[in-house]
């Protein structure tokens, strides 16, 4: 789009056509001399200029127009309360393959057609990905050797108690498949406690917090990465799969058995039940029986009862149900904002739409939806007219391995062949490894970068770049005008555990943004209190002028992001 561009780096912008003499002392003549004069005094300009001119071509334009447009329109118009709203309060929790995740993506699909944007669709990234599942109530009671209810939520994909169950309350320990054989026989009719009961740890921070100007400092420094463990991938890998393995004999043993259900504790205290999958997601899996997270306080009573020879007795309650018997496919929602000179080449904005299903989904990461949507909205409200596409990517399967973002950079852009071993195919995709070189496909040229969002609510305070250090004078160009809203760091660390990784891992530019704290790590990730309450409009209305801008001088810029030197030895 056209307006007045302006050139920044590491010093004050400059509107096109101020005096250079402004920025480089010594770049202007005041007034007539001398012939003589006048050509030492060119002479003494030029090697005063010389930095400048270095400088020059190392600058980064910057559209401050645009920019004013954008902040206007996210401040004044802002969308992003009322959808989340919708998102988490109409629609509700969105487990991957739950009818309410199938719900949202034709809510987002609404919602970006409306916008005016284009190549509004689903698309599959795997066509097998596991059986839908829901739970609508779950109610756990002791009712021996006194009353009291127990707060507790069943894990995904496990099935529910047809009705109300009562048994005697047991302990047993499981760390190997070998465990298994000296408890046959014993568990008929019983509830089980899985876990040890865990000691009180007092909170020693704030709730919620926003990074300190101390944080934000020591996030500007690279700690050095300490020698590569080459056995160290196999290692987890084969831990994994040992987690695995013991997950399915346990299922099919506990059905067996005739287990009524099991219970484990929180891992997190202060009532918080922090719940993620279990049971059975693919048909033909193995689905256990009833299996619930219990908060923690009160988790601990019940095996102080166990221990304590008082015979208690639960009753256990839990609506829960596949909506399918076989395998269903798994999509992922996009929609584009078309590009112009470079439509070939794209710009991508991406957070994932799915979530765990005991809360809302809202910070995690319905949060990151509605700040992405609203990008898109604002770009398309102020007619922005990019050079590339810009496209947004409402991933699913995220919670379960980045499924909806590494199927998409697999087809798309790059991938490892396949992998022959079947306990690496048992693997979700971005823990496979492949069996020869890095397969780039056609998009892989005509990809310029991808922005995420993925921690919360809180604001944006800088960006990740990866270990990118040819993007991080770009990236701080971009950040500047944004300053006064708190964003100012370009740290050149890494993180992980989101979907930019299904990206970087190929060798192409994917950012995550550095946001404050808030309560993510205290309350709501992958818990029950991931809902709307727990979320900030304002940091969301701040996340989505950023990334509005940043996706639009990405799709503006003459050449593609810097991508960082890659070997794919590095996978």
């Amino acid at each position: 789009m056209g307006g007045r561009a302006v050139e920044t780096a590491h010093a004050p912008v400059r509107r096109a056509g101020a005096p250079r003499s402004a920025f480089c002392p010594g770049s202007s003549v005041s007034k007539p001399q001398s012939k003589r004069f006048r050509l030492l005094q060119a002479a003494v300009a030029i090697v005063a200029l010389a930095p400048c001119l270095a400088f020059s071509q190392a600058v980064e334009p910057v559209d401050l127009d645009v920019v004013a447009k954008i902040r206007h329109e996210a401040f004044n118009r802002s969308q992003v309360a009322a959808n989340l709203k919708e998102l988490t309060e109409t629609i509700g929790p969105r487990l991957t393959n739950s009818p309410a995740y199938v719900r949202s993506s034709e809510w987002a699909r609404n919602k970006l057609s409306g916008y005016g944007l284009t190549n509004v669709h689903d698309e599959v990234y795997d066509e097998a990905f596991g059986r839908g599942w829901e739970f609508r109530a779950s109610r756990v009671e002791l009712i021996a050797p006194r009353e009291l209810p127990i707060h507790a939520l069943p894990k995904a994909w496990t099935p529910g108690t047809n009705g109300p169950v009562e048994g005697e309350l047991v302990r047993a320990s499981f760390k190997t498949v070998e465990d298994i054989e000296k408890q046959r026989g014993k568990l008929a009719g019983k509830i089980v406690l899985l876990d040890e009961a865990r000691a009180y740890k007092p909170a020693d921070k704030p709730d919620f917090r926003r990074h300190t100007e101390e944080d934000l400092g020591e996030l500007q420094t690279f700690p050095v990465p300490q020698d590569r463990d080459p056995d160290a991938q196999n290692k987890r890998l084969d831990e994994y799969r040992k987690r695995q393995e013991l997950v399915r004999a346990l299922n099919t043993f506990f059905a067996e058995e005739g287990v009524l259900a099991t219970l484990s504790i929180s891992s997190w205290d202060n009532g918080i039940v922090r719940v993620m999958g279990g049971g059975g997601r693919k048909a033909g899996d193995p689905e256990g029986v009833p299996d619930l997270v219990v908060a923690a306080e009160h988790y601990n009573q019940l095996v102080r009862a166990v221990d304590a020879k008082q015979a208690p007795r639960l009753r256990v309650d839990v609506q829960a149900r596949f909506t399918s018997d076989a395998d269903l496919p798994a999509t992922s929602t996009f929609a584009e904002l078309r590009g112009s000179s470079k439509a070939n080449e794209t710009v991508i904005i991406g957070a994932h739409l799915d979530s765990w299903h005991t809360g809302t989904g809202a910070a995690d990461n319905g949060a990151g939806v509605v700040v992405m949507m609203e990008a898109m909205r604002i770009l398309k409200a102020i007619d922005a007219r990019p050079k590339r596409t810009i496209r947004i990517a409402l991933w699913g399967g995220e919670e379960q391995g980045l499924h909806g973002s590494a199927g998409y950079v697999a087809k798309y852009l790059a991938d490892w062949p396949a992998p022959t071993d079947p306990e690496q195919i048992a693997l979700p995709r971005a823990f496979q490894r492949g069996t020869g070189p890095l397969q780039r496909r056609a998009g892989f040229d005509r990809f310029s970068t991808y922005f995420n969002f993925d921690n919360g609510t809180g604001r944006i305070r800088g960006i990740y770049a990866q270990e990118n250090h040819a993007a991080v004078p770009v990236f701080r160009a971009w950040l500047a005008p944004f300053a006064d809203l708190g964003a100012t760091v370009v740290t050149t660390r890494n993180t992980g555990s989101t979907d930019h990784i299904s990206f970087d891992r190929v060798g192409l530019p994917g950012f995550q943004f550095v946001q404050d704290p808030a309560d993510y790590f205290s309350h709501v990730h992958h818990t029950h209190l991931d809902t709307y309450d727990h979320v900030v409009p304002d940091d969301l209305k701040q996340a989505a002028a950023i990334i509005a801008s940043f996706a639009y001088h990405a799709a503006m810029r003459e050449e593609r992001l810097p991508r960082k030197p890659f070997s794919e030895r590095d996978e």
